[in-house]
């Protein structure tokens, strides 16, 4: 090994001199320094021209992330290769420049130096990160005419590509490249796969997953991912057993997608085993745990009810995001622990600096329900004044029905009105649904008629009936049994219908509704 600051003795044959560099480039360059001593010696030399070399010291100033002298070599060659041009189009990849990429790219049919494969990989994968969508359609032109549509990694590569671009339109660009692609491997596939699930195509997935030659790890979590993401939990969760049946070792990403599943479907027995495997194949054996994992963990077990055992293993988690506290806070609003949420953004607030995380919108539609459940009214105005105040985040439609729930709840009908008319959106169906319910409970019927009006000009037949419902029973309740009376019948004139009670139930270890 050479020393930070000399060299052993190297050849003087100018031959052997440029293959002991090289060997030096590739095998025994550890650090920027090294780098920097071979590179003077390659220029003392008078081999700063050489193609070989050239290519290897422009890959290891990229590596270590020293993109500016990496260009600076570039630019001092004055009839650069392809794989000149690949090595630095490369590093405009890696460092989120596809603008230099695609200028560099139309450059090179002036240094004569033709695209290849590697050239198109690239530029494609560089475009469609960089959001390049117009540009990279131009450079699938230039395949085509080149001949390249018939490799196979640019074909996967264009696939991905129109997958990444524009929705639905993208995903059928990306089917008429894969269906002329003559060869196709398992990462042509999963690409397709993956833009079929983003658009929701989840019958289309299942089709193109059953057809698929080979099915890896990726193929499987993709698809029981995307289940789990469109309400398709059960099947999701018979995947994964399929997934066990024929031997195929998942990863810690596979478990988050089947713990996603389990939260939705409240198969807490199902939770708890991957929870136990988790312990005994990752933490026992001080293997690290995914942040996401762990996370998954706290949400599954919040929805299943365990809210001490989620709680259990959050205190724990050596690291935690955002994610992490959002989904604690979250869990103790949902079952009514609104001052444990509270004591855990409080918590989360004394390790923001340090931690680098900072709360979002969910958190905060967390913060605003915890308020709501336990009837904190002076912490819910606090908080909603701090979105904006201290954290410039603007409120949602959702906060204001936080906000309106939490007041209506308490009483305060006047100010949940104010709120709602102050409210720089449209108040949809929720909103006033939260007021209406507010006006039920401490039978407010001036507030209620106002609701009324609204229900009358703005929602369908269909959506306003358990509000006509609600505001029939605020009447009544008062006993004015004539507008009470003249709402039913404005529900029997429209045709609406009340949807009918439904239950969760647990029946073999899952959730599901009842009517």
């Amino acid at each position: 090994m050479f020393a930070e600051q000399s060299f052993p003795l190297y050849p003087s044959n100018s031959r052997s001199l440029q293959q002991y560099l090289f060997f030096l480039l590739h095998n025994r360059c550890k650090t920027l320094i090294h780098l920097s001593q071979i590179h003077a010696h390659i220029i003392t030399n008078g081999l700063s021209q050489k193609s070989f070399i050239l290519v290897k010291m422009l890959a290891l100033y990229t590596s270590f992330n020293k993109f500016s002298c990496a260009h600076q070599l570039f630019d001092q060659v004055p009839n650069p290769n392809s794989t000149l041009c690949n090595q630095i189009i490369r590093g405009y990849s890696i460092n989120g420049n596809p603008r230099k990429l695609v200028e560099l790219f139309n450059k090179m049919a002036h240094f004569s130096a033709p695209p290849d494969q590697y050239t198109y990989n690239f530029v494609i994968n560089g475009c469609a990160k960089g959001g390049f969508f117009g540009e990279g359609e131009q450079v699938h032109g230039k395949v085509l005419k080149s001949g390249f549509c018939s490799n196979v990694y640019v074909g996967t590569s264009l696939v991905d590509f129109y997958v990444k671009s524009s929705g639905k339109d993208g995903l059928g660009k990306a089917k008429k490249v894969f269906d002329e692609m003559g060869e196709k491997n398992v990462v042509t596939w999963n690409s397709l796969l993956l833009g079929c699930i983003q658009c929701g195509d989840v019958d289309g997935a299942r089709i193109m997953f059953d057809e698929m030659p080979v099915r890896t790890v990726v193929s499987w979590t993709t698809m029981i991912a995307g289940c789990a993401k469109n309400g398709r939990c059960k099947e999701a969760i018979a995947l994964f057993r399929e997934m066990q049946k024929e031997n195929i070792e998942f990863d810690q990403v596979t478990l988050i997608a089947v713990l996603s599943a389990c939260a939705e479907l409240g198969d807490l027995s199902l939770g708890k085993r991957i929870h136990s495997y988790v312990y005994e194949s990752f933490a026992f054996r001080k293997q690290p745990v995914l942040v996401s994992l762990n996370n998954a963990l706290i949400h599954m077990y919040a929805s299943c009810g365990e809210i001490e055992t989620a709680f259990g293993i959050f205190k724990r988690m050596e690291q935690k995001t955002i994610v992490s506290w959002t989904s604690m806070i979250t869990g103790f609003a949902k079952h009514g622990y609104g001052n444990e949420a509270l004591a855990v953004f409080q918590w989360m607030e004394t390790v923001m600096e340090e931690n680098n995380i900072r709360p979002d919108r969910i958190t905060f539609l967390g913060i605003l329900s915890a308020c709501s459940h336990s009837g904190n009214v002076n912490a819910g105005r606090y908080y909603f004044r701090s979105m904006i105040e201290n954290w410039g985040i603007e409120p949602r439609i959702e906060h204001y029905g936080c906000m309106v729930d939490l007041l209506s709840r308490a009483g305060l009908l006047d100010e949940a009105h104010e709120l709602v008319r102050s409210m720089p959106m449209k108040p949809n169906d929720a909103v006033w649904g939260a007021l209406l319910g507010g006006c039920r409970i401490h039978k407010n019927v001036d507030v209620a008629s106002h609701v009324g009006d609204w229900l009358s000009k703005e929602l369908d037949p269909d959506r306003a009936a358990d509000y006509f419902a609600l505001l029939s029973n605020v009447y009544a309740a008062d006993m004015k049994w004539q507008d009470a009376e003249s709402v039913r019948k404005k529900m029997l004139d429209v045709k609406t219908r009340k949807c009918p009670g439904q239950s969760w139930i647990q029946r073999d270890g899952l959730m599901s509704i009842e009517d």
